[in-house]
């Protein structure tokens, strides 16, 4: 996936969730953070961003934040925030045969039980249901989710593990957006249920995978797969 007209800018504040103060050409500007988590390691002020156009000319804050360069001990890392990014990348990867082979039928926003899963795929005799996690979270390399509670995350993971009594083959994918990956491991220690329940229908055959993406300002895109510490 690619981004137009990627502007360059240095954070300033978060007032809230949806927005961010930032310094563009010297100027500060509102722009809107296109992710509602905490980023809390991420948007420091000073840190490096990257701005994209807001597709309504209209709108109060002229420009999306999609990236931030994180400084650690191993050097800046780039980091995509985007939190639509991840549902994109897969979306390709999937048509491109990342699970089952290229022309494989893929529809986005597909309902089963009380769940709506990010992808429904049919190949031949296959069906099976596919929910996308984006990781921003990292530590000395180490890719972590979720980066705060999120009960919505383990009732999709229930509901993918109910889809196997009825047939479907099911996957959760987490979708680590930065590279230099050296492994993923579940935030047992920012919410352990999530994590418990993860190992949980991992044992129950969901197909747990994770995979990096090579990342540049204006692109990202799923590169290659990420080792699971369990």
């Amino acid at each position: 996936m690619k981004y137009p007209k990627v502007r360059e800018a240095v954070f300033l504040s978060r007032p809230n969730r949806f927005i961010a103060n930032c310094l563009v050409d010297g100027e500060p500007v509102r722009v809107h953070v296109k992710n509602t988590g905490r980023c809390r390691e991420l948007l420091l002020e000073g840190a490096k961003v990257y701005l994209v156009p807001g597709e309504n000319e209209k709108r109060s804050t002229p420009y999306d934040l999609v990236a931030v360069e994180k400084r650690t001990s191993r050097g800046n890392i780039l980091i995509n925030m985007d939190s639509f990014a991840p549902n994109l990348a897969v979306y390709q990867w999937l048509k491109d045969g990342g699970i089952y082979q290229r022309g494989c039928k893929v529809l986005a926003e597909r309902t089963y039980g009380d769940s709506r899963f990010d992808f429904y795929i049919e190949y031949g005799d296959k069906k099976a249901f596919v929910e996308v996690k984006g990781v921003t979270l990292e530590n000395d390399g180490i890719a972590s989710f979720p980066d705060a509670p999120t009960l919505r995350g383990i009732k999709h993971l229930k509901e993918l593990a109910a889809a196997l009594d009825d047939g479907y083959e099911t996957f959760v994918v987490f979708v680590v957006q930065f590279g230099g990956c050296r492994g993923f491991r579940p935030a047992a220690e920012l919410h352990k249920d999530f994590a418990d329940a993860l190992k949980e229908v991992r044992a129950r055959g969901v197909k747990v995978l994770c995979y990096e993406c090579n990342v540049t300002p204006d692109s990202m895109e799923i590169s290659k797969e990420v080792k699971l510490l369990f």
